[in-house]
């Protein structure tokens, strides 16, 4: 059993708050793990949009308790307060994600403009998002990022179009099962994609009254032997409020003798083998407990 850890920092409270206290925990348990950061403004607040565009939203909010998760703050950057930079505000926290052996990625540049604009956005202009957070990344590490993970697991053929022209070594925008190359018709991109392939506790948290234990049971319960899973976390729960309830996790899981490994490395062994990966399909689709739709993996039919 193999388990890729994929961190989304998406605000500044996850990456000032969240990111040391999970670099700490992962570092005393000996866990690799792949931190994707939003390198440009926190405008969290103007999700607020969201009630009138993404079908549950409000719901969502008052199920898992957004105000404890995130912070009030948090929730008025972009509107009745300035929206401040993520990465630049701590540069050398920044520094300390690769400096412990960890990936450190881009998460887009700003979180939700990407999520909440990206199906009206053209190539070129995606393009322009990606290369602000490429001269952030540039600015603080002095050298280009190779990873993406889409904001909100949003993800378009102009954006794939941006990130193919980008020369990114990997991306993971999407939800699924396992590794494939975006295709659509005859055309194939050539951009490996490594969804995740587990839901999130942001997304299940009070949803039919699951709590933090309820939800580490149902990961532990997803493993399997032969397979390679990715778990997406983000820096603002795990790292913060559901600290405890993610070192449970950790620990509960290293009880069953699995690997870590990063997306990075996984995308290495990956690209040996790029011949016999699948070309799939990609599909706005709605998933339990999540507000709106996310960009999914399509599945292959099977033949009769």
């Amino acid at each position: 059993m193999r388990l890729a850890l994929k961190i989304d920092v998406d605000t500044l409270v996850g990456f000032q708050e969240g990111v040391p206290a999970l670099l700490e925990v992962l570092g005393v348990h000996g866990v690799p793990a792949s931190f994707f950061v939003a390198m440009g403004p926190d405008h969290s607040g103007r999700a607020i949009r969201r009630l009138f565009t993404h079908k549950g939203f409000w719901q969502k909010m008052r199920r898992t308790g957004a105000p404890r998760l995130y912070g009030l703050k948090t929730m008025l950057y972009g509107t009745l307060l300035p929206g401040p930079a993520i990465a630049a505000s701590a540069p050398d926290l920044l520094r300390r994600i690769p400096a412990a052996g960890h990936e450190l990625g881009l998460h887009g540049f700003d979180h939700v403009y990407w999520q909440d604009r990206l199906p009206h956005v053209s190539t070129a202009a995606i393009q322009a998002e990606i290369r602000r957070a490429q001269q952030v990344h540039e600015q603080i590490l002095g050298y280009r990022a190779i990873s993406f993970a889409a904001p909100g697991w949003q993800c378009t053929p102009a954006a794939l179009d941006a990130l193919v022209a980008e020369r990114f070594y990997y991306v993971s925008n999407t939800r699924g099962t396992s590794p494939y190359f975006p295709a659509q018709g005859d055309r194939v991109w050539p951009l490996l994609e490594i969804p995740t392939t587990l839901p999130t506790l942001d997304e299940l948290l009070g949803l039919d009254g699951r709590r933090p234990a309820d939800f580490n049971r149902e990961i532990v319960a997803s493993l399997r032997p032969g397979q390679t899973h990715v778990l997406t976390i983000h820096a603002e729960v795990e790292g913060r409020v559901c600290l405890q309830d993610f070192t449970a996790l950790l620990e509960e899981v290293q009880t069953l003798g699995i690997t870590w490994l990063r997306l990075l490395d996984y995308a290495t062994e990956l690209w040996q083998q790029w011949q016999h990966l699948p070309r799939q399909a990609m599909a706005p689709n709605t998933l339990p407990g999540r507000a709106g739709t996310v960009t999914c993996q399509v599945p292959r039919e099977t033949p009769p």
